[in-house]
This record gives structure tokens, sequence and C-alpha cells, in this order.
């Protein structure tokens, strides 16, 4: 069976954050900015504080059959949730999407390289 790749996207919102808390979310945006964002085994954190309290973690985890996305959403939400938790941030609205990277539809150059390949 080969290996599929999974995507997984948690989203949130900063929930009740003490002025410290905020000020030291403030300090740290630059290393959370959406530039540096990236799918990531151990989860990427996104926010832009300053803006509004949302924040986006990105998690990238494999499997092997299909019904291996819904433990790889259920591992993401919840190291979310201890990341949060473990700094003492409250937060709501928790959901989570998943994609199965074998189930995405080519691109129109990566559709131009299977035709190259099989010529």
């Amino acid at each position: 069976m080969s290996m599929r790749t999974f995507r997984v996207t948690v989203r949130g919102a900063f929930d009740g954050l003490t002025e410290d808390q905020r000020a030291a979310l403030l300090a740290d945006a630059a290393a959370h900015d959406v530039l540096r964002a990236a799918f990531t085994p151990e989860g990427t954190l996104t926010y832009d504080i300053a803006a509004r309290p949302a924040f986006v973690f990105r998690f990238s985890a494999t499997g092997e059959e299909e019904e291996d996305i819904l433990e790889a959403t259920e591992r993401a939400e919840a190291a979310a949730e201890a990341w949060l938790t473990e700094r003492g941030y409250g937060f709501k609205n928790l959901r989570s999407s998943a994609e199965d990277l074998s189930q995405a539809p080519l691109s129109k150059r990566q559709r131009r390289a299977a035709r190259s390949a099989e010529a």
C-alpha cells in the first residue's frame, strides 16, 4: 500500500487573553507570520494578533488508508489544544479541515509532466 500525505488545518480564536499574554504574542508575532506558514508534522502556528484574535495551525501527517485522515485530524486538534493550554492561552471556536493530497487534482504543470513521462 502506498503512503498518503494529509494536510490538516486547525483554526480558532484566542479568547480572554490578559494584557501580558497579548503583549507576549505581539512580541513573538514575527516568528508566527503567515509568510512563514508551512505544513509540518509538529505544526506551524500563524496569527496576526494586532489585526484580529484568529490563529491557524498547519500540520502534515501520513497514513496508509483513507480513514487515517480522521486520526490525523484528531491528533492535530489535540496538539493545537495542548500548545495553547500549556501556555495558558484561552481559545474558542476550534475547528479543523483536512485534505488527502493523493485525492487532490493535479495542477497544469503536474499534468504536463505526467504526459511527458508517459510518452
